[in-house]
């Protein structure tokens, strides 16, 4: 047997350390004004007015001028040199050297990014895409993506889900042009690049390990795409080569289209999910009824769209956003941010302020996706939802095969996703609608639309808002698996 790793512990902080004076008198800045940020940050997302958005944009730009000060990070460097000998304290130095890199950036530089950071989750949180007049909410627009026969429908919703992508654009690439600006003045060939290491992943070995998961996958997934073209060539009445971006089951094709012989939404119709969701968290020992009394879980005009966690104050503070409604989607995303919470909540509240965080962005992610998974799971369905044991008997082979196409799916899709961020982030004057179509075509097999030029890369919120983010949910589902 291996000896058991031993947990990397501390003894007594020696306050006369002059690192460890420099990160208490750090950690004293940081904390309340992070918090600030971050409870400010809630209010943008979940209100969606000009206040709210100046008020996160002014704390936004505090908390990078905090860690802008050269003279600061000079002297971290230097008294962080050398081992402390206190393993918790080096920890802390070396979290703190990437935080002041990632500004070394003058003050107009941080301001112009910020605006335009801001601008764009802006424009996010407001968007509902147009179909005829009409506004509809991101949940409106997958179900007709889901549920509709109507192809001609079908690809006036995936439209609608696009036109965000022409109202950011401009945006996005000025930003990108910035970070790129400061991250090259630092010594570093693009942004991303910068990122990667910041996040202590080597970019060489990150994509030499997604090209050898781009070979082991592609087979299996021409296969799987193969079939599942023929099935909806049939439901849509046309030839397999005739489909485009529309016919899936989403507007990125990130997810598994609905197997009707499963229907697994049938048993969510009728259930409240936010009450499965504490159900569960409850029975497994990891109790969150007081970070559903703070969360945000239900639509309404203004409110951004999507779904996340956050960690207020790193002192129980911690909150999800999500926009729920009653099928096997939304419960798989509770399951899943609500993995993220638990995560944040039972954190050991004696570490010190900078390491009372994940490990790594791909740990929280990984035990997110491993939760997220269950609302497919066969047992699960039996234990809180009540499905009979001889109906999940039956539907055992189609849970696995799902489960597998949808891990092959955002596998293919997080390959492209990854891909193009890399590429954009090296050559953002390249022609990217076109990159963005070469790279879904690539690797997700989709074909693209007829005579389309439009920056549709663009609609995807992560390359917008949450820049080179996502090789962590690849990672994690990685580690999940």
């Amino acid at each position: 047997m291996p000896e058991p790793i031993e947990p990397l512990t501390s003894k007594e902080p020696d306050v006369t350390h002059p690192l460890q004076a420099f990160i208490d008198e750090y950690t004293a800045q940081l904390a309340p004004l992070l918090t600030a940020r971050n409870l400010a940050s809630w209010r943008f997302t979940t209100q969606g007015d000009a206040a709210a958005q100046a008020e996160y944009a002014r704390l936004s730009t505090e908390l990078r001028l905090l860690h802008a000060d050269a003279d600061r990070f000079a002297q971290l460097k230097t008294l962080s040199a050398q081992p402390s000998g206190d393993p918790l304290l080096d920890r802390q130095a070396q979290l703190a050297r990437y935080s002041f890199q990632s500004q070394q950036m003058p003050r107009d530089l941080i301001e112009q990014i910020v605006a335009l950071e801001t601008e764009i989750e802006a424009e996010f949180n407001a968007y509902r895409g147009v179909i005829d007049g009409r506004a509809y909410t991101d949940n409106e627009l997958k179900a007709l993506l889901r549920d509709s026969n109507d192809s001609a429908l079908r690809r006036a919703a995936w439209e609608a889900s696009k036109q965000i992508g022409a109202q950011v654009a401009g945006r996005v690439l000025k930003t990108v042009a910035l970070r790129n600006q400061a991250a090259q003045a630092m010594g570093f060939d693009n942004f991303y690049t910068l990122s990667l290491e910041l996040q202590e992943l080597n970019e060489t070995r990150l994509f030499d390990l997604f090209d050898r998961l781009e070979q082991l996958t592609r087979p299996l997934f021409a296969a799987y795409k193969a079939d599942l073209d023929r099935r909806l060539a049939d439901r849509f009445g046309v030839q397999p080569d005739q489909l485009r971006p529309w016919h899936y089951a989403d507007p990125f094709f990130q997810e598994v289209p609905a197997d009707p012989a499963l229907d697994l939404d049938r048993f969510y119709a009728d259930q409240d999910v936010v009450a499965l969701t504490r159900q569960f968290y409850q029975a497994i020992g990891l109790p969150v009824e007081d970070i559903i009394a703070r969360s945000d879980l239900y639509e309404r005009a203004g409110k951004y769209q999507h779904a996340y966690c956050e960690d207020m104050d790193r002192a129980g503070d911690v909150r999800v956003v999500c926009n729920v409604q009653p099928n096997e989607y939304w419960l798989s995303t509770m399951l899943h941010e609500y993995g993220h919470a638990v995560y944040f909540k039972y954190l050991d509240p004696s570490l010190p302020f900078l390491l009372r965080e994940p490990a790594h962005t791909l740990s929280t992610e990984a035990v997110a996706m491993l939760m997220g998974r269950l609302s497919a799971n066969g047992d699960w369905l039996n234990c809180y939802v009540g499905v009979p044991r001889g109906e999940i008997a039956q539907l055992e082979g189609r849970l696995t095969a799902q489960q597998h196409a949808s891990l092959l799916i955002f596998t293919r899709w997080a390959l492209t996703v990854c891909h193009f961020e890399r590429e954009l982030y090296r050559d953002p004057q390249q022609d990217l609608n076109t990159l963005w179509w070469n790279t879904v075509e690539k690797y997700q097999l989709v074909k693209r639309p007829d005579d389309r030029r439009a920056p549709d890369w663009a609609a995807k919120i992560h390359l917008a808002c949450y820049p080179a983010y996502y090789q962590n949910y690849m990672l994690g589902e990685m580690t999940a698996s």
